[in-house]
């Protein structure tokens, strides 16, 4: 037997089902960071993680399921890193004070780990529609917290009627705004600059 018809493809070393199935996730979400959500394929999935299409089907059933799950984790993680970020605000001195370690939270948690955020504040074209829902629920859920938060401040500090949800609205767009030309253009828009900014906008709108 020669030395080509005797070798035999390689084969994706057996590893446990839950390890694996975060292996794909990661090769997935690498290739919609790196090529967007068009180039998404199992076929596109298993070259990245270096496995064969079976190995892909038999830890997911299919495109979609494996997309379903990203989504869940990725959701789970900013939601939590999220709200891991925002200070107690039982500890606030002062509506600035909150708002500007807030920010500086924020902001470190989009440089730490900008992969992370690129899927939900630079949404391409191509997403599909179950990523639009996601994406919006979750900047819903992002809204409702902010909006919380300024209203408790409000009862706390007995300080002036605010019309909570539209100014979550607002904070809202405003470190997605901030967050997208981090993610675009890092060396210009250094963590410190956009932190100095927001603070500075947001505290505008504090004193009106």
């Amino acid at each position: 037997m020669s030395e080509t018809t005797g070798r035999r493809r390689p084969y994706a070393a057996r590893v446990p089902m839950p390890e694996r199935r975060e292996q794909l996730m990661d090769a997935a979400l690498a290739i919609v960071v790196r090529d967007g959500y068009d180039h998404l394929s199992v076929d596109a999935i298993a070259r990245e993680a270096g496995v064969t299409r079976p190995v892909v089907y038999g830890a997911f059933d299919g495109l979609d399921a494996l997309l379903s799950a990203l989504l869940d984790r990725e959701e789970a993680r900013m939601l939590g890193d999220l709200m891991n970020s925002l200070p107690d605000l039982g500890s606030a001195t002062s509506l600035e004070a909150y708002v500007t370690e807030a920010v500086n939270r924020l902001v470190a948690m989009f440089a730490a780990n900008p992969d992370q955020w690129r899927p939900m504040l630079l949404t391409q074209a191509g997403a599909p529609a179950a990523v639009i829902h996601r994406i919006e629920a979750d900047r819903s859920k992002v809204r409702d917290t902010i909006a919380g938060l300024i209203s408790g401040y409000a009862l706390m500090t007995g300080a002036r009627s605010v019309d909570a949800p539209l100014v979550a609205h607002a904070a809202v767009a405003l470190l997605e705004h901030f967050g997208r030309l981090m993610l675009t253009d890092p060396d210009q828009f250094t963590p410190e600059r956009i932190t100095a900014a927001v603070v500075q906008t947001i505290g505008l709108v504090l004193t009106t």
